[in-house]
């Protein structure tokens, strides 16, 4: 079995993959490491994992977790997993980092994320960025294999937006100009920490935007969409929290270069999934919402044309804790160690 260990084991991307590999047929959380709830089991803050996952959380200073791991989850807020990767990689383990510590490939890039979110732009290992691949597995699969130390895990809404503008963007079928993302979240994206404005009578019948001068997620956004466009690609991009538990739908919009059908943008975007499990496309007649991926690993696609504004509509739906988190990281822990990508993941979502 992969022995996995879990750092920041008490929140919701802590306990998301400790879900994912309680099913998983080849790899286990061997152990749950937090600087909170330390000596308790993972399922007496989380009665629900009882019997599947009972293990204790550990002191970060502990021998459990200073351990040899083949993997190591960073379920950490940014800034944290820089500082441990360089240990874990010298124990032999694998670093997948939750955070946009190693969402960059060189310290300038890192330096120009860290500004717009507030934060130091020097980086406590910038050694290890040129190793660091970008996790999205859809679209850097390739990347993602055995000899790979260092993944780090995409965005939430990056995830969204990106697949679902990606294989317009390839394909050189929208203007690089006018990109539009339009995306709502469920409140479990702020994390499990309580505070004031996610009280319940403060959330409840409230939708908000939030993060209008710039949102973190953006530049993982307009790089990924330039490597592919082969130029610059800016987006319009809002964020908004929307009063339900967990998912996230993104309304992308881009002008078309030329006029399209339906079905033949469609074909495009079925082509550039070809062989990826988790992502299905759908007309723009398709009854789908956000319950229809609720904790899986999956990204649907509603795909509409506006022959009258000559514009493309892609209508993505994932879900926040699994697709956007914890999902895609197991994803990425299949892939790294040669396993099939599906691996813990098959499962159906729940509905209602």
């Amino acid at each position: 079995m992969i022995k996995a260990k879990i750092v920041g084991a008490g929140g919701y991307g802590g306990v998301g993959i400790a879900e994912l590999l309680t099913a998983h047929p080849e790899a286990e959380a061997a152990t749950l490491v937090d600087v909170e709830h330390i000596g308790r089991p993972i399922s007496a803050l989380y009665p629900h994992l009882e019997g599947f996952c009972d293990r204790t959380i550990e002191d970060p200073a502990s021998p459990a977790a200073s351990a040899a791991h083949d993997v190591v989850f960073m379920a950490t807020p940014d800034g944290v997993g820089m500082t441990l990767a360089a240990a874990e990689l010298e124990r032999g383990a694998k670093v997948i980092d939750y955070s946009g510590d190693f969402r960059f490939d060189s310290a300038a890039a890192y330096a120009d994320y860290a500004t717009r979110i507030g934060r130091s732009p020097e980086h406590a290992a910038p050694a290890l960025l040129p190793e660091a691949v970008y996790g999205l597995s859809e679209l850097r699969r390739g990347a993602i294999g055995p000899a790979t130390r260092i993944v780090g895990n995409p965005g939430c809404f990056a995830v969204s937006c990106l697949l679902g503008l990606a294989p317009a963007v390839d394909a050189g079928l929208l203007e690089a100009d006018g990109i539009v993302c339009d995306c709502k979240t469920g409140v479990s994206g702020a994390g499990r920490k309580p505070a004031p404005s996610f009280h319940y009578p403060a959330r409840y019948e409230h939708m908000n935007a939030y993060k209008l001068a710039g949102h973190q997620h953006v530049c993982e956004i307009e790089r990924e969409l330039g490597r592919l466009a082969g130029g610059e690609i800016r987006v319009t991009f809002t964020a908004h929290v929307v009063p339900m538990c967990r998912g996230i739908l993104s309304t992308l919009y881009g002008t078309l270069r030329a006029p399209a059908e339906e079905d033949d943008v469609r074909a495009v975007y079925d082509a550039f999934y070809a062989g990826a499990p988790f992502v299905r496309t759908y007309p723009s007649t398709a009854a789908i919402g956000s319950p229809h991926v609720r904790g899986t690993n999956g990204c649907k696609l509603v795909v509409s044309t506006d022959a009258r504004t000559g514009r493309l509509r892609i209508v993505s739906y994932i879900d926040n804790l699994v697709k956007g988190q914890a999902g895609s990281a197991l994803q990425n822990m299949n892939l790294l160690f040669g396993l099939p990508e599906i691996a813990g993941l098959d499962r159906v979502a729940m509905y209602p």
